[in-house]
This record gives structure tokens, sequence and C-alpha cells, in this order.
């Protein structure tokens, strides 16, 4: 009896050795199948931000244009091979950026400037026509892009732009810059300094220089259109700040100045432009006063 007892306690201890194994064993088990799993949660982030690179599409402007005359048609070439270099921006930003952002990141900070920068380009084509021949109307239609394959495709991007913008502008208007970019009137501008380090900090206003008081006297036959300009140069500031606050912690380091400093630019240069063409029409055409586009974060 008193050798049974030892067999029977070595037995007893190997079969819950045994169950302790298994349980173990399933417990690793089930955690490497769960950690294999992506919660539901991290599938809603990736699908938020910018899963991979696309390909921006933009519908062609020459194939839009009229007749362009012989004194127009260095400008206009020159512009059109700007709208090539906008695209072409574009997509590098779009591949350099492949996971940042949030649910707006592709439209606030890419296709959205996209936009705007090509409205104010198609802008100064129009214009440069209309100087010797009937001014084409309805190219800023042409203005927004798409995001074709892997992405966010929301198409033409965010139209936050105020009312009376030069042809449906965006927010994020016309000036966005890859980062560090082309001070052309419609390539990049990464205008103003100030960008919040980590993102949009919130902290802060946006402050541009004073139009008004730079223009020389306004003839009485410009008066309405340069007023109305100028209203809408303190319209777009006002969406900036208002910009500059929905976004408080989006974004990463140039974020500021790519999806609201650099567009704000843009935006402005286009207005003030107009106000100088006005002008110009019967008294000498200001210049100089594109220097007054670039704009501040104030903290």
């Amino acid at each position: 009896m008193s050798r049974a007892l030892p067999k029977y306690n070595q037995r007893r201890v190997a079969v819950i050795g045994g169950a302790a194994a298994v349980v173990l064993s399933g417990a690793v088990i089930a955690g490497s199948a769960l950690a294999g799993t992506p919660s539901g949660s991290d599938g809603a982030t990736g699908a938020r931000t910018l899963a991979a690179a696309g390909t921006i599409t933009c519908p062609d402007v020459a194939s839009r244009l009229p007749a362009v005359p012989a004194s127009a048609k260095a400008e206009v070439d020159r512009n059109l091979a700007l709208l090539q270099t906008q695209i072409q921006e574009a997509d590098k930003r779009l591949r350099d950026t492949v996971g940042q952002g949030g649910p707006n990141f592709v439209d606030n900070a890419i296709l959205g400037p996209l936009k705007d920068k090509r409205v104010a380009t198609v802008n100064r084509i129009a214009t440069a026509i209309g100087r010797t021949a009937a001014k084409p109307t309805g190219l800023d239609a042409l203005a927004p892009c798409t995001l074709n394959a892997g992405g966010k495709a929301n198409g033409a991007g965010n139209a936050n732009a105020g009312a009376g913008s030069s042809a449906a502008g965006n927010a994020n208007a016309g000036g966005n810059a890859d980062a560090g970019g082309n001070a052309n009137a419609g390539g990049n501008a990464n205008a103003g300094a100030g960008s919040a380090a980590g993102g949009n900090s919130g902290a802060g206003t946006i402050t541009c220089p004073d139009v008004a008081s730079q223009l020389p006297a306004v003839p009485a036959s410009a008066k309405a259109e340069v007023d109305r300009n100028l209203a809408l140069l303190q319209t777009q500031i006002q969406e900036a700040d208002k910009r500059l606050r929905d976004t408080v912690g989006q974004g990463g380091p140039n974020f500021v100045d790519n999806a609201i400093l650099g567009p704000l630019k843009d935006k402005r240069a286009s207005t003030i432009d107009r106000i100088a063409i006005s002008i110009g029409r019967t008294s000498a055409k200001p210049t100089g006063l594109d220097s007054l586009a670039a704009c501040t974060l104030t903290k």
C-alpha cells in the first residue's frame, strides 16, 4: 500500500501537468489569433487615412481654349506648362504622404489646394487671351481634379471657398505648397511662416498685409469691382481663421502651411491680381501688389 501511493501521486501530477500544458497552449494560440486580426477601430483608422498613392487626373485645359492671339501665346503656353507642373507636384505629395493625415487629408492638403492653384492659373490664361480677344469663360470648371485608384478619392476636394473667389475657390485654395515650392503665382507657395511644428496646434490667428492702403487712386469705373475684391480678401482671412480653429490637432509638421497659409496666399494673389487688372483698365496698373499676398500665423 505504501509503495502504490507514490505511483498514484506521480500519475496525478502527470495528468494535472498535461492539462495545464493544454490550457497554456490554447491561450497562446488564441492570443496569436487575436494578434493577427486587426481590430475594427484599427481597420477604420486605416480607411480614414491615405492608404496608398493613386494618381491625380485633371481635365485638359489646352483643348478647351479658343484661338489664342499671337500676343498672348507665350503667356498662355507658360501657364499651360505650369498646370502640368502643378499636377506632378500634387502626385509627388500624394506619394510622399502615404499613410498620413485624418479623414479629409487628401482633399484638404492635396486635391483642394491643387484645385485653387489651377483656378488661379486658368484665370491668368483667360486674362491673357482677353487682352486682345474675347475672354473665354467657364474655364474654372476645369479646375477640380480627382484621385484615381488607391487612397481616398473625394473628387475635387474641399469646397470651403468664399463666394466670389476667382472661380469656385476652395478654402484650401490655389497655392498649396508641396512644401518648399515654387514661388510662381499659380505654383507652389508655402507662403507665410508659422506652421505649428507638430501639425495644427490651434494657437494663434492669421495676419495678412493690408491691401487697400497700398492701392493708388482707384478710378470711379473700377471702384465697385475693387471694393468687392477687397471685401473678398477679408472673407478669405476669416475662412482661413475658421479652418485653423476647425483643424486643431490635425496634420503633420507642415499642415498649417500646406492646407491653410499656402492656399490662402494664392487665393489672395488671384484676388489682388483682379484688383490690379480692374484699375489698369482705365489707369496705370499697379505693380508689386503680389508681395502682399503672403500671410503669417501669429501666436
